[in-house]
């Protein structure tokens, strides 16, 4: 069973990496893609809409579809659709053909991202730590890798239609490799015992939980698990969390080279520093957070996380000095590395069998908040300095401080709850905190 989880792993790992280079690829060419189309900015920026439209479509649609048929024959398919997409925009000759082809490439993206994030959740409940955060990196890595690729194609004169091809068929080639490996769905009740939970009628035992959890829980006996009613309120604040982060990563994609740029007059080359300092420590930091969660629990990781980030953005916003910007958005990047991980992995692990479309939900504001980042912000700078515009994504991460609590594992105790490391010195060193009690695999931290 180690081999076969470690397996998995490996390729959660490989699918996520092949999401970022694919799109990072597609980024690269996104000036070449322009000019072949023969459109302005101003076409370019409503189309990159339906990129994000399809996406939140592909995200909603594939959700279910992961729950009914399971993430190793969901992900797969989506990795084939998306790494099939992504060479229709080297081939689009005007503005109708390039919209369609990101409409079709936002939908791939859309479905493996929630794809691949639902078998995530099923690696971690087999590891019983916190995996989640590693994943996330190297989505940024494959970014790295593809900046790096398209860069040298770029050089050797090939063709945005070539790149992108070779692209789209390694993709297909990586996917039928790391395909056999991803896991089989769980059974329905795989597990609960061994987390005190029951799965009759799919549902969790409600009074184990709200004994455990005080009146608080009491007053909210849906938290956690998805009914025929639809999808539950922690699953939605859980999503409108995630909205309010990602609209703070987007404004640090968006904003922070042409902050430095006209606010303290940076030169072009050292205005690029701010991006890549955001960029390089969410990377790090996500490699690192994982020890993290599994020391201190996803609460702690979110709050502090969220107040280091409102602090770093703080700096950004009043700092008259260049370096002490760069610092700013370094400490930005540092706190928000974390947070978005676990969200996705509370939404995944609040019901087995609706994750995806939890995580579909979870993801789906969270795109759309990453999206209205330059959407509402450039508005404001009609009344206020770009710089006085960052205490709104400063205001949301104070908010996510506050609705921490959220990301609680359900059925723990008030102090077990909030701190995960307290448990861990009380005699269960090495258990997950969201599945308490549960041996961790023999394994190494990384791989």
């Amino acid at each position: 069973m180690e081999r076969s989880l470690r397996a998995a792993r490996l390729a959660t790992f490989g699918f996520f990496t092949l999401n970022g280079f694919v799109l990072g690829v597609w980024v690269v060419h996104i000036p070449v893609v322009e000019h072949r189309a023969g459109i302005s900015h101003a076409v370019l920026g409503w189309l990159l809409l339906l990129l994000g439209g399809g996406a939140f479509a592909g995200m909603q649609f594939v959700g279910p579809l992961t729950d009914r048929f399971g993430a190793r024959k969901v992900v797969p398919v989506s990795a084939v659709l998306c790494s099939a997409a992504v060479v229709l925009p080297g081939l689009a000759v005007n503005a109708w053909t390039l919209g369609a082809a990101l409409l079709l490439l936002g939908f791939g993206n859309g479905c493996l991202d929630v794809s691949m994030n639902t078998h995530a959740v099923q690696v971690e409940r087999g590891y019983r730590r916190p995996v989640m955060s590693a994943f996330h990196a190297f989505f940024s890595v494959g970014g790295v890798l593809a900046a790096l690729a398209g860069a040298r194609t770029l050089s050797w004169g090939w063709s945005a239609a070539t790149t992108l091809g070779v692209v789209s068929v390694s993709g297909v080639v990586v996917t039928a490799l790391a395909a056999p490996a991803l896991l089989r769905p769980e059974p329905a009740d795989a597990g609960e015992a061994a987390d005190g939970r029951k799965a009759a009628d799919g549902r969790e035992a409600v009074g184990e939980r709200e004994a455990a959890a005080g009146p608080e829980a009491a007053a909210d006996t849906s938290r956690g698990r998805t009914t025929a009613r639809g999808t539950p309120p922690r699953i939605w604040a859980l999503a409108a969390l995630a909205l309010m982060l990602m609209l703070c990563e987007g404004v640090a994609n968006d904003w922070s080279v042409l902050a430095m740029r006209d606010v303290l007059d940076a030169p072009a080359a050292t205005a690029a520093f701010a991006y890549g300092a955001f960029s390089t420590a969410m990377t790090v930091g996500r490699l690192l957070t994982d020890r993290v969660v599994a020391r201190f629990g996803p609460v702690a990781v979110v709050r502090y996380g969220a107040a280091l980030g409102a602090a770093g953005l703080t700096a950004v916003a009043l700092s008259p000095w260049i370096p002490l910007a760069l610092i700013g958005w370094t400490v930005f990047g540092i706190g928000l590395s974390g947070c978005i991980p676990q969200l996705f992995s509370a939404a995944g692990h609040a019901d087995q069998d609706a994750a995806g479309t939890n995580v579909s939900r979870v993801a789906g504001l969270g795109y759309l908040g990453m999206l209205a980042g330059p959407a509402v912000i450039g508005p404001l700078t009609r009344f206020i300095p770009l710089n006085l515009t960052f205490f709104l994504p400063v205001a949301f991460c104070v908010v996510a401080v506050g609705m921490s609590r959220i990301l609680r594992p359900v059925g723990t105790g008030e102090g077990e709850r909030e701190h995960g490391g307290d448990r861990d010195r009380k005699g269960t060193e090495g258990t997950s905190p969201e599945v308490p009690g549960r041996p961790l695999v023999n394994d190494s931290d990384f791989l």
